[in-house]
């Protein structure tokens, strides 16, 4: 008997795989849109009651509502690490296996954080807009030489790693945090560890690149940023809650903070587009709106790059993940664990 499968979020970059990819054991439907509350109410009920594997990418809200609507649900699948986007308890209740993807697009993300600093330090983007004919943009465009300055990684696991190892390639002065060193980062690379405080100190350019854990609400907040140095650029590719983005306008603002690249947002399904803003005014939490504003307003400094998530978003990243997801569903279904969060 086939599995009854639906895939959300679907995108063009991922067509392909499923069409060099015969999953014939599988009955696979796909949707644009993100599985939330309100588009559930639109599926129709055969699908409701026969599917038994839903995949989802961050910009979904898999609530209890939602994972009550399907009847005969068995996997919750997300293309993605993070899964604070998935109501973990309710799947629990029902007995529903959750799986993610662990340690996808190091290379990517890392080649994107290099981007991203180099965006910063040599101050391409006004200088695009002021070849554009773009008004109101900065005409100062010299920057430094990026081998002269220290960057502070938050975080070696794979990506951080993967980002120390290449900002070396650039012959920078790479220093680094995190709970756990790494030995070969140490010895091969020069690393040297420190504490956050002396990190932040001593950085020309902090890169984030650590889980959201909830105990890491705002690590970065008001008390951290005037700690650092001044015109010291950040780079969060990792999650948006670890910055406390109204802090940190107020730092970009009266210029102490030389720069920001964001490519990661607390409330992504409202900044990104999963969600309509004013349609959705009345059900968005506070901070989330709050959120909305600040990034409204960062958008106009010349020296704050926003982007929608997209460091992971290689073809070779996105076919990993794909290829991961299907082989832990079907682990699972064969009474596996791979990949499972519960």
């Amino acid at each position: 008997m086939a599995v009854n499968m639906i895939v959300f979020e679907f995108r063009e970059n991922e067509k392909k795989f499923f069409e060099d990819n015969n999953f014939e054991n599988f009955n696979i439907i796909f949707y644009t849109e993100c599985l939330n509350e309100d588009f559930v109410k639109t599926l129709p009920q055969d699908l409701l009651d026969n599917t038994s594997v839903i995949s989802v990418f961050i910009n979904s809200e898999v609530t209890e509502e939602v994972i009550n609507s399907f009847k005969n649900l068995r996997i919750i699948a997300t293309r993605s690490t993070g899964y604070d986007h998935i109501n973990i308890e309710s799947a629990k209740k029902r007995n529903i296996a959750v799986v993610n993807v662990e340690n996808y697009g190091e290379t990517s993300v890392a080649q994107f954080t290099m981007g991203l600093l180099i965006l910063l330090v040599r101050k391409i983007i006004p200088a695009s807009f002021y070849i554009k004919n773009v008004p109101n943009h900065d005409t100062d465009f010299t920057g430094r030489d990026i081998s002269k300055l220290t960057l502070g990684v938050i975080g070696t696991g794979s990506i951080g790693a993967a980002v120390c190892r290449a900002a070396k390639c650039f012959n920078m002065n790479v220093i680094a945090n995190d709970l756990t060193e790494r030995k070969e980062l140490i010895e091969e690379f020069g690393i040297k560890y420190m504490s956050l405080e002396d990190l932040l100190k001593s950085s020309d350019a902090v890169s984030l690149h650590i889980p959201y854990t909830g105990d890491n609400y705002h690590m970065l907040g008001k008390q951290q940023f005037e700690i650092m140095k001044n015109g010291a650029m950040l780079i969060n590719t990792s999650r948006g809650e670890i910055v406390d983005l109204p802090a940190m306008y107020e730092f970009i603002e009266n210029k102490k903070l030389g720069g920001a690249a964001l490519d990661v947002l607390a409330c992504e399904s409202i900044n990104f587009g999963c969600k309509n803003l004013a349609h959705k005014l009345n059900t968005v939490p506070m901070a989330c709106l709050n959120e909305a504003i600040y990034v409204e307003k960062l958008e106009k400094f010349d020296n704050v790059i926003i982007t929608p998530h997209i460091a992971y978003d290689t073809q070779d990243s996105i076919d990993f993940i794909l290829d991961k997801s299907m082989r832990a569903v079907m682990d699972v279904i064969r009474g596996g664990k791979m990949g499972r969060i519960v």
